[in-house]
């Protein structure tokens, strides 16, 4: 097997054309990034700075479930916290998700048991200037709103702790699966903080202003049966001795997904994503703006086919 490993220069921007792909041989087995792609089976790229083992890796599914992509976090010394490089790496996997279309769903998963994104890297924070925190928490805020306007569906596997950034970073994906036992909160307030990557908006679209000022206020913790039971995740699942039942399920989710028209599910989430921001009648002509860009397309026309004569369609995503 082998691995596209990108090599950013860091004087360049993220965007910059100068940086390089190089193919390089996998690991030998029994590393630890070896073990995360024979996990989960498929191709597997690694998004490095300069450091030897890469804190994100991106694992495109491959047979029935080929247009999966599994957003793969691995910062095991600091419990998947929101440090330069994890930034940085996923910075650059969120541009190329933008880009591709052989993506029809993305899942978030944290290869550390227990702990999903445990927020913040308060040690890197600590040696921040005020202004560099200004500056980074405006990167954060970025990184996540880039999360939400990916194309495909994006779904979050939070199998353990999710707390502060970490639960900012999953309420930027479209659902959430969560392990009854995970541990899910926005406790910027106990650090004398607020949320700053976007959880003051999210959450109350989620979960409602009420529920929202309640669980920020206090900084409460929910594990996934009371997340639940108040709209913060879409379900929840007993964990298992993998410590993956979260992701276990959002892949059966990913898989209901899979087989729908592409450029359909991306059309009613670009008309959900805006629609709700805005009142109603501008919102249905969101969705008529939405609606349109979908009849000319052959996915359409393959879907009345396939009703007529009684198969299952095709989709092609054109």
């Amino acid at each position: 097997m082998w691995v596209l490993r990108k090599v950013a220069s860091s004087a360049a921007p993220l965007a910059s054309a100068a940086r390089r792909l190089r193919a390089t041989p996998a690991p030998a087995a029994g590393s630890g990034y070896a073990g995360a792609g024979a996990a989960l089976g498929g191709r597997t790229r690694r998004y490095s700075d300069t450091r030897p083992l890469s804190e994100i890796q991106l694992q495109h599914l491959e047979g029935s479930n080929s247009g999966i992509a599994t957003i793969l976090m691995n910062r095991p010394h600091a419990r998947n916290s929101l440090g330069k490089v994890f930034v940085k790496q996923l910075e650059e996997i969120i541009e190329d998700l933008q880009k591709d279309k052989n993506v029809r769903v993305v899942l978030f998963k944290s290869q550390i048991k227990g702990v999903f994104c445990a927020g913040a890297d308060l040690k890197e924070r600590a040696e921040m200037t005020n202004t560099e925190v200004g500056h980074f928490v405006h990167k954060l805020r970025s990184l996540m709103s880039n999360i939400a306007s990916l194309p495909m569906p994006t779904i979050a596997a939070i199998d353990g702790f999710a707390l502060g950034g970490g639960l900012e970073l999953a309420l930027a994906c479209d659902l959430r699966v969560a392990a009854s036992s995970a541990k899910m909160g926005l406790i910027e307030v106990t650090r004398g903080l607020l949320p700053g990557a976007g959880g003051s908006q999210r959450l109350p679209r989620v979960v409602g202003i009420n529920k929202a000022k309640e669980l920020i206020f206090t900084g409460r913790q929910v594990d996934g049966k009371q997340a639940m039971s108040i709209g913060l995740v879409n379900d929840t699942v007993t964990q298992n001795d993998l410590g993956d039942a979260a992701y276990q399920k959002a892949l059966d989710l990913a898989k209901e997904i899979l087989p729908q028209g592409p450029v359909a599910v991306k059309m009613a989430k670009q008309a959900m994503n805006r629609g709700i921001e805005v009142d109603v009648t501008s919102g249905m002509a969101i969705e008529e703006m939405c609606y349109a860009q979908v009849i000319p397309t052959k996915d359409r026309l393959e879907g009345m086919a396939a009703f007529k004569e009684k198969r299952l369609p095709h989709f092609t995503g054109k």
